[in-house]
């Protein structure tokens, strides 16, 4: 009996030495402990280049109200973060193009802005995750293509020593720009001139389980050839659609052939597993002469079929079981961003709060004139009245 006893706990020690030993020769990848930073499907860019937006406190109210789980910021403002405590909505903080240079080779400057930006507002605000830079492929600065790796290793390193790699999550958008080609979506491929840059940059986001975020506006594409792209393939309507001869597939819009583009060029640089996330989309209400298509209806048409798109949780016809999930542009028009008109009317609201149109959101104020007259004439009444629904909410059980 005795024998026996020592061969089964002999026998136990060596199954746990062997699996310990195989632990240590094979480790389970870094994503499999990461974050996921996206509830649900839907989300909003609250851009804030403007003089006349309301206060934090009410968009907490707003978004809530509208039942919008997800929110990214281009900084870090810390009125915003303190608004959104207790609110239960999950946002995203920006880390601008201006910080890359210096913060690539100063790990110090990173735990820093960690502690001050993310940690110092955690678990009370729910930051999910941290775009460190935004499109920085699309630009002609060297300067900040040689800073981003070294700032996404350096932030993602603060965040693991203050272990917080559980609960926030590192990206870095991309746009439309970062592709040598994109049509058909079997054809996406990277650009050159970035690819040695990129590539250094997925492998170390496989390795810490981000995705690929991706800025696909079908309203760009249209405006940059109104005369071959149909513009109901980019609006979601009913249209002949078009077909990749390369997989068999049939595209019913732009939106998805845009995913699927980006899904390629992954492909082709050996990350097919990796997903990806459409971190801005959109459609602007009015533009100039020379801005196509840049109507309110258009803006309606493309945001109220994206959000029935996006409420359906199914795939791409090319990564059909990878549901997609998105982040529109934008919460609010911006009336003080730089650029054509139709860089200020992305907004799915309007300043005082009222719908910009109607795709099932509700504002807080009434879109009738008379109503909208008098909440002009006191302000002050309604910016305490949001303040005051919001706390009420936040202390809700």
């Amino acid at each position: 009996m005795v024998s026996i006893i020592s061969f089964k706990k002999s026998t136990r020690q060596m199954g746990f030495s062997s699996f310990l030993f195989l632990f240590l020769l094979y480790p389970l990848p870094l994503k499999v402990l990461t974050v996921d930073a996206f509830t649900g499907t839907y989300g909003v860019n609250y851009g804030r280049i403007a003089d006349n937006l309301p206060p934090p406190a009410t968009v907490a109210v707003l978004l809530r109200s509208a039942r919008i789980k997800n929110t990214r910021i281009y900084d870090a403002d810390q009125s915003v973060l303190k608004a959104f405590n207790g609110s239960g909505i999950e946002i995203i903080v920006g880390l601008g193009n201006e910080y890359l240079k210096d913060m690539s080779a100063n790990a110090d400057q990173a735990m820093d802005w960690v502690k001050e930006n993310v940690e110092s507002f955690l678990p009370g605000t729910k930051i999910v995750g941290i775009a460190v830079g935004n499109e920085v492929f699309g630009s002609t600065d060297q300067d900040l293509w040689d800073g981003l790796l070294g700032t996404v290793k350096n932030v993602y390193n603060a965040l693991d020593r203050l272990h917080l790699t559980s609960v926030v999550q590192i990206s870095s958008p991309h746009s439309e720009a970062v592709f040598a080609t994109t049509f058909p979506p079997s054809s996406g491929a990277f650009r050159d001139d970035i690819l040695p840059y990129m590539k250094q940059l997925l492998e170390f986001f496989w390795e810490i389980g981000s995705p690929f975020y991706v800025n696909a506006y079908p309203f760009l594409a249209y405006m940059s050839d109104p005369e071959h792209i149909d513009i109901r393939y980019a609006l979601f309507q009913k249209n002949p659609g078009a077909y990749d001869s390369k997989t068999n597939l049939h595209y019913d819009n732009m939106f998805d052939a845009q995913i699927d583009a980006a899904y390629a060029a992954l492909e082709k640089v050996g990350f097919d597993k990796m997903e990806v996330i459409v971190s801005e989309t959109g459609w602007a209400s009015h533009g100039d002469a020379d801005e196509p298509g840049a109507t309110l209806q258009n803006a309606f048409t493309y945001n109220h079929h994206l959000r029935k798109r996006l409420a359906k949780k199914k795939g791409t016809p090319y990564r059909p079981k990878i549901v997609v999930k998105a982040y529109v542009f934008a919460l609010f028009n911006e009336n003080l961003k730089p650029g054509p008109t139709s860089e200020r009317n992305f907004g799915l609201f309007k300043a005082d709060g009222r719908i910009a149109y109607d795709i099932g959101f509700k504002g807080l104020v009434s879109s009738s004139p008379s109503l909208s007259m008098k909440v002009k004439g006191y302000q002050g009444w309604f910016k305490s009245f949001c303040s005051l629904f919001a706390l009420l909410l936040i202390l809700r059980p």
